[in-house]
C-alpha cells in the first residue's frame, strides 16, 4: 500500500473523528467525495485504489474530476465545491505528514471554488400554505400523522433531519410551549410553539401514545420516517394542492421551502433578522440575508416610503438672453 492509503485512513479515523469529533454526515459527505475521486483515479490510471500514490491525484487529475462531477454526473456548482472542500480539507491535512508532497499538495489546494448565481428562495404564500395544509386526509392516521408534521414544520423552520429526528420527549406543551432538537452544527435550540401548533400536537400525541424516547412522527410500524420518505410524502400533497392552488405547480416545493417559507413569515411580522437567526439556528445571521432579497413586500413597503421623483419631460430652456447665449456656445 501506498503513503496515500495510510494517511487517507488516518485522515478519517484520527482528524475528523477524535480530534475533531465530526459529525456523522460530515464523515458522510467527505467518504462519499473521497470514494467518487479514488473510483474515478482508478478508471484514469489503471490502477487500484489502494496502490494509488499522491503522484497520481495531482492538480490535473483532481480538475477533471470536478468537470466529471459537472457534465457527466450532472452537480450543481454547489455540489462541485462540497467535494473540492473534502479533497482540500485531506491535503492541508497531508501537508503536515508528506512535506516531500509539499508542491503538488500546494498546488491541488491552490484549486479555486467555483463561484455560482444566487437564487431567490422559493416559498409558500398563505394561500399556498393553506392548500397544503388541506391535503392530507385527516380521517385516518396516517393524514392526522402528516397534517401535524407539516404544520409543525410550517411554523418552526425545523430542517428536514431535524423533524424525523424528534421525538416524543421533545415536545414540551406546558407553559411555554415548544419543541426543542439537536441541529446542524451540534447545537441545540428551542423553537415556541403557536396556539394553533400547540392544539394539533395536542392531539396528536394523545393518539400517539408511546415512551419519550419514541419518534415524534412515524411510520406504521413504528419505525422513524426516513428523509426520502418525507420527501415523498410532501411531493404528493403539493401535487394535490396544486388543484386548487396553480401556482403551486410552477415551484419545486422541498422540505426545505417549508423552512424559508417559514422565515419569510417571521420577516412579514416584523421580526428582526437576528431573532430569524437564532430561530432557525443559523450560525451567522448573514445567512438570513437571503430572506430580504426575497421579499418583495418589504421593498415596496420601503418605495412607498421614499419621495417621489417628480421632473419635467423634454429638454432644458433658460429664461434669459444671456443664459440662451451662453447655452448656445
Amino acid at each position: 500500500m501506498s503513503a496515500l492509503g495510510p494517511t487517507l485512513q488516518a485522515f478519517f479515523t484520527d482528524r475528523l473523528l477524535r480530534q475533531r469529533n465530526a459529525s456523522p454526515h460530515t464523515i458522510a459527505a467527505y467518504r462519499d467525495a473521497w470514494r467518487m475521486l479514488l473510483v474515478f483515479a482508478q478508471e484514469q490510471t489503471s490502477t487500484s485504489a489502494s496502490t494509488l500514490d499522491f503522484a497520481q491525484l495531482d492538480t490535473e487529475l483532481v480538475t477533471s474530476f470536478l468537470e466529471h462531477l459537472e457534465k457527466e454526473r450532472g452537480n450543481s456548482v454547489r455540489t462541485r465545491n462540497a467535494r473540492l472542500a473534502a479533497i482540500h480539507s485531506f491535503f492541508r491535512f497531508a501537508a503536515l505528514r508528506h512535506p516531500e508532497h509539499a508542491a503538488l499538495i500546494q498546488r491541488v489546494l491552490a484549486i479555486p471554488p467555483k463561484r455560482f448565481d444566487r437564487a431567490l428562495v422559493t416559498h409558500l404564500t398563505e394561500e399556498e400554505i393553506d392548500a397544503l395544509l388541506s391535503g392530507p386526509d385527516r380521517s385516518t392516521w396516517t393524514g392526522r400523522r402528516d397534517h401535524a408534521l407539516l404544520l409543525l414544520a410550517l411554523q418552526t423552520g425545523l430542517r428536514a433531519s431535524e423533524i424525523i429526528g424528534l421525538n416524543l420527549g421533545d415536545v414540551h406543551l406546558g407553559t411555554g410551549a415548544h419543541v426543542s432538537c439537536h441541529g446542524k452544527g451540534r447545537k441545540d435550540r428551542i423553537t415556541p410553539l403557536t396556539r394553533g401548533t400547540l392544539a394539533t400536537l395536542r392531539v396528536w400525541l394523545v393518539e400517539r401514545g408511546g415512551d419519550a424516547a419514541d419518534p415524534l412522527f412515524p411510520t406504521r410500524r413504528g419505525a422513524r420516517l426516513s428523509r426520502d420518505a418525507l420527501e415523498q410524502r410532501l411531493a404528493k400533497y403539493v401535487a394535490a394542492a396544486a388543484g386548487s392552488c396553480p401556482t403551486m405547480a410552477t415551484k419545486r416545493i422541498t422540505v426545505h421551502v417549508l423552512r424559508h417559507t417559514a422565515a419569510m413569515r417571521l420577516l412579514h411580522a416584523g421580526v428582526d433578522t437576528s431573532v430569524i437567526a437564532l430561530w432557525l439556528g443559523h450560525e451567522s445571521v448573514e445567512t438570513t440575508q437571503i430572506y430580504l432579497h426575497a421579499d418583495m413586500a418589504m421593498k415596496e413597503r420601503a418605495l412607498a416610503r421614499t419621495t417621489p421623483l417628480y421632473s419635467v419631460p423634454g429638454r432644458y430652456r433658460p429664461k434669459d438672453a444671456m443664459l440662451a447665449f451662453l447655452e448656445s456656445l
